[in-house]
C-alpha cells in the first residue's frame, strides 16, 4: 500500500456532542494485515484517542478519479477503536466526499504543494466534447474561462462534465466533479458555498479569484440542477425577467418592460438640438440624479456631447457639481430630482459664495420623497431626543433627507450626513474615535438594519480582515459597537421597497450565477443575497455609483481578457439608472471595438421586475400602449408616469413616481423663459429657507453643517474636531 495514502474520520465525543477531524495515514513498520494507522490531528487534539486500527480493502471501478494519491485504489475499514478514559465517546467514519478534500488539503501545509495537488487532479478530469463549449456552458465570474455541462441519468443521478483553459481551474473543477457527479439532486443543493471555504486557504496569489471559482462553479452546478429538476417533473418554471442585451454593434430589448426602457437611449435629435442651444445661449448648467425619467437622460446624454456642464449623478455628486458649473460661469442651475436635491445644492452654492446663480426645480408641484418624509415627523424627532438623552451620542443622517430636517436633528444631536457609499467607514471612524459613543442612524430603515447585520458579520471575520476594512477596529471592537448601534424602525424608500421575497425567489432560481448589484436600501433578504454574491466577487452592496462603477470593472475586465463573453447583470436599484449604464458601457464596448479586437463581449442588463407588474386588458388599445400578446390576451405594461415602466407592491420593477415628475417638457420651459418671465418662474425657484431653528439660526446654515462635516470626514478619513467638541459636550451651543 502506498505510504502517502490517508483517510478522513470525525471523532465524536458523545457527552459532548463535540467533533474533530482527522486523517490517518499507514504506519510503514507494520507487517500485517489489520495495520496500525498514525492520527494527524486537522482540527483540535483529543487526547482520550489511544488507538485505531483499520483494513485496506479494493474501491470499486466506479471511483471518479481512481488512481487517486490520496486513495490509490484502496478503501479502509476500522477494525478496533480504544478510547481513554470514558467508553462513553464514539467513532463516526465520514463518507463526505467534501470532507475528504477538506483534510487532504489542509495536510499540505505548503502552498506549492497545494497547487501541485490541483494540477494532478486537473489530469484526472475527463475530456469535454468540444461541441460543449458554447456560451450556454459558460460559468459567469471566473477570471480563467470555465464550461460546465449537466443532465440527469436514468438513475436520477446528477452528472457533469466541465473544463477550463487554465490548468489549476481545471483542478477545482476536478475535485468539484468528484464531489457530486452521480449524486442525487438534493445532494448536490445541500452544498453550500461557505462549506467550500476550507479548500482554499493557502493558495498564494489571486486568492479571491481562486475562492471565486470554487464558489461560481458550485453555484453553477445547482443552477443547472433546479432547471433539470424543473424541466424533469414538468414544472412551470419563472419567465425570465426583461433585459437590454448590449454589445458593440447596439441593443437588443428582451421584454415589454425593456423596450419602455430602450425606448429612448436614441433621443430625438432635433430636441436634443433645441435643448443644447437654450442652455448655451442662456449659461445653463444641469444636474440630475440617476433616476431620473428614460426620455430625460437620453437627451441629455446625448446633450452632454455639445454641452459639457450637464452632469447625471447621485444626489452628493449634485451639488458639488453645480458649484463647479458655477465656478465655470453658469447663471442658472436647473436640478433634475427631488425637492431636497434643489434644496441641498441652493445650500451649497450659497455656502460655496454664489448666491446670485439662480436654482430652478423641475415641476411646479411638490416633488416629494417617502425617505425624506419619513423623517420629516414627530416620531423621528422623538427618535433623536432619545439620542440626545444619552450623551456621548452622534446622529448619523442620510444625505436623502430635507435640509430643514438635518437642521433640526443638529440641534438636538450632534449631526453628520453619510452617503450609502460612505456609512460604513463614518460609523466606525466614529466609534474609533469616541469609543463609548452611541450611535443613532436615519432615517432609512433597511439600510440601518443592513449596516447592523453587515457588522455583525464583521464578528466572524479575523481581527487582520477587519483591519483591511478600518485599521483601528478588531472583533472586540466591532463587538463593543453592536448594541451601541441604533436604527430608525420606520423609515423606507418605496422604490427599494419592492425588491422583495417574489424577487428574491426569482433572482435565487434563475440568476443566482449572475452578478448582483443592489443599493443599500434594499430589504434584508435582498441585501444578504448580494452580500453573499459580493463575497465571491459577483456582486456589489452600495451606492448608486458604486453600482456603476462595479459594472464597469467588470466589464473592462472581461474586455481585457479578449475572449468572447456574456456579462449578465441584475440591477438591483431605480431603473432609471439604466441610462448611465447603457453610456458607460457602450463607451467600454466601442473602445475594445475599435482597437480591432476579434473577441465579442456582451452585457445584459436584467430588470428585476415582478409578474403583477403586467396586467390583462381588452385589446380595445390605443396606439401609445406598450404590449405584448400572449395566446388571445393582449398583456401590456402597466403605464408609469412617462415611460412606461410597471410598479408592484409585490416586488420589482423599481421605478420612482416622484423622480419621473422632471419631465423633458418641464426642462425646456424653464430654460425658454430664463431669465426674466417670473410670473412662470416663480413656481420652479429653489427658493432660500427664510425659517430659523428653534435656537434662532439660519435653517440653511445649521442645515449645511452635518453636510460640511461629512465633506471634512471624505478629505481627511476623521471626524472634524468641531464635531467631535459637540458630541463630548453636548450642551455647550457655542460650539
Amino acid at each position: 500500500m502506498d505510504a502517502s495514502a490517508t483517510i478522513a474520520m470525525r471523532v465524536t465525543d458523545a457527552s459532548s456532542s463535540a467533533s474533530s477531524f482527522f486523517s490517518i495515514s499507514p504506519n510503514t513498520n507494520s507487517t500485517t494485515k489489520a495495520r496500525t494507522f498514525r492520527l494527524h490531528s486537522h482540527k483540535t487534539h483529543i487526547p482520550f484517542l489511544k488507538s485505531l486500527k483499520c483494513i485496506q480493502s479494493p474501491l470499486p471501478d466506479s471511483n471518479p478519479l481512481k488512481p487517486n494519491p490520496r486513495n490509490p485504489g484502496s478503501a479502509f475499514s476500522c477494525s478496533a477503536v480504544t478510547f481513554f478514559p470514558s467508553e462513553s465517546q464514539t467513532v463516526e467514519l465520514v463518507p463526505s466526499k467534501l470532507q475528504r478534500l477538506i483534510v487532504e488539503f489542509e495536510s499540505l501545509s505548503e502552498p506549492i504543494d497545494r497547487v501541485k495537488r490541483l494540477l494532478l487532479y486537473a489530469s484526472l478530469l475527463p475530456p469535454f466534447q468540444d461541441s460543449a463549449r458554447v456560451d450556454a456552458n459558460r460559468v459567469m465570474g471566473c477570471t480563467a474561462q470555465v464550461w460546465l455541462e449537466a443532465r440527469i441519468d436514468e438513475d436520477r443521478k446528477m452528472r457533469f462534465a466541465a473544463d477550463s483553459d487554465s490548468e489549476i481551474t481545471r483542478g477545482f473543477c476536478s475535485c468539484l466533479i468528484w464531489m457530486l457527479d452521480g449524486s442525487t439532486p438534493e445532494e448536490v443543493l445541500k452544498v453550500k458555498t461557505e462549506d467550500l471555504v476550507a479548500l482554499n486557504v493557502g493558495l498564494r496569489g489571486g486568492e479571491r479569484s481562486r475562492v471565486n471559482t470554487w464558489h461560481n462553479v458550485l453555484i453553477r452546478m445547482q443552477k443547472r440542477t433546479k432547471a433539470l429538476i424543473a424541466e424533469r417533473d414538468g414544472k412551470v418554471s419563472f419567465e425570465p425577467f426583461p433585459s437590454l442585451v448590449l454589445t458593440a454593434d447596439g441593443i437588443q430589448a428582451k421584454g415589454s418592460y425593456a423596450e419602455a426602457q430602450a425606448r429612448y437611449l436614441f433621443p430625438d435629435e432635433l430636441k436634443v438640438d433645441e435643448l443644447v442651444n437654450v442652455l448655451k445661449e442662456k449659461k445653463i448648467g444641469v444636474v440630475a440624479h440617476f433616476y431620473m425619467d428614460p426620455e430625460v437622460q437620453g437627451i441629455l446624454t446625448s446633450a452632454q456631447k455639445q454641452w459639457p456642464h450637464i452632469y447625471i449623478s447621485d444626489s452628493l455628486v449634485m451639488a458639488d457639481t453645480a458649484v463647479k458649473m458655477a465656478k465655470a460661469g453658469c447663471q442658472f442651475i436647473t436640478v433634475l430630482g427631488v425637492d431636497f436635491m434643489s434644496e441641498n445644492v441652493r445650500a451649497i452654492l450659497d455656502q460655496a459664495g454664489y448666491s446670485d446663480v439662480g436654482v430652478y426645480r423641475m415641476s411646479n408641484e411638490r416633488i416629494g420623497c417617502s425617505l425624506a418624509d419619513a423623517a420629516d415627523t414627530p416620531s423621528y424627532m422623538n427618535y433623536l431626543e432619545s439620542a440626545s438623552k444619552s450623551p456621548p451620542s452622534l446622529h448619523v443622517i442620510y444625505i436623502n433627507t430635507k435640509l430643514e430636517t438635518k437642521a433640526y436633528a443638529h440641534e438636538l444631536v450632534p449631526t453628520i450626513t453619510c452617503t450609502s457609499s460612505n456609512v460604513v467607514q463614518t460609523i466606525l471612524q466614529a466609534f474609533a474615535q469616541v469609543p463609548e459613543l452611541e450611535i443613532y442612524y436615519g432615517p432609512d430603515s433597511y439600510m440601518g438594519a443592513n449596516i447592523k447585520e453587515l457588522f455583525q458579520q464583521m464578528t466572524k471575520m479575523t481581527d487582520e480582515e477587519i483591519a483591511e476594512i478600518h485599521p483601528e477596529h478588531s472583533r472586540d471592537s466591532i463587538r463593543s459597537l453592536l448594541p451601541r448601534l441604533h436604527h430608525y424602525q420606520e423609515g423606507i424608500c418605496m422604490v427599494h421597497h419592492l425588491f422583495g421575497h417574489e424577487v428574491v425567489e426569482k433572482i435565487n432560481e434563475m440568476y443566482c450565477d449572475a452578478f448582483l448589484t443592489a443599493h443599500f436600501e434594499v430589504p434584508g433578504e435582498m441585501f444578504s443575497l448580494a452580500m453573499e454574491a459580493k463575497r465571491r466577487g459577483m456582486g456589489v452592496v452600495g451606492s448608486t455609483q458604486n453600482i456603476l462603477d462595479f459594472i464597469k470593472q467588470r466589464v473592462q475586465e472581461a474586455l481585457d481578457r479578449n475572449v468572447n463573453d456574456h456579462l449578465q447583470f441584475v440591477l438591483g436599484t431605480e431603473s432609471g439608472m439604466i441610462t448611465s449604464i447603457v453610456a458607460a458601457v457602450r463607451s467600454l464596448l466601442g473602445s475594445a471595438k475599435s482597437s480591432s479586437r476579434e473577441a465579442k463581449v456582451n452585457v445584459e442588463i436584467v430588470f428585476p421586475v415582478s409578474s403583477d407588474s403586467i396586467t390583462r386588458t381588452s385589446s380595445n388599445l390605443s396606439p401609445s400602449q406598450k404590449s405584448v400578446k400572449v395566446g388571445d390576451i393582449i398583456i401590456p405594461v402597466v403605464p408609469g408616469v412617462a415611460s412606461g415602466e410597471g410598479c408592484s407592491i409585490h416586488g420589482g420593477c423599481a421605478s420612482c413616481p416622484y423622480m419621473k415628475m422632471n419631465s423633458l417638457s418641464s426642462l425646456l420651459k424653464v430654460c425658454h423663459h430664463l431669465p426674466d418671465d417670473k410670473a412662470i418662474l416663480s413656481e420652479y425657484k429653489a427658493e432660500r429657507f427664510k425659517l430659523q431653528t428653534p435656537s434662532g439660526k439660519s435653517i440653511a446654515d445649521v442645515g449645511c453643517e452635518p453636510i460640511l462635516h461629512m465633506r471634512h470626514f471624505q478629505a481627511s478619513k476623521n471626524l472634524p474636531e468641531k464635531l467631535v467638541y459637540q458630541i463630548l459636550h453636548p450642551n455647550d451651543n457655542g460650539n
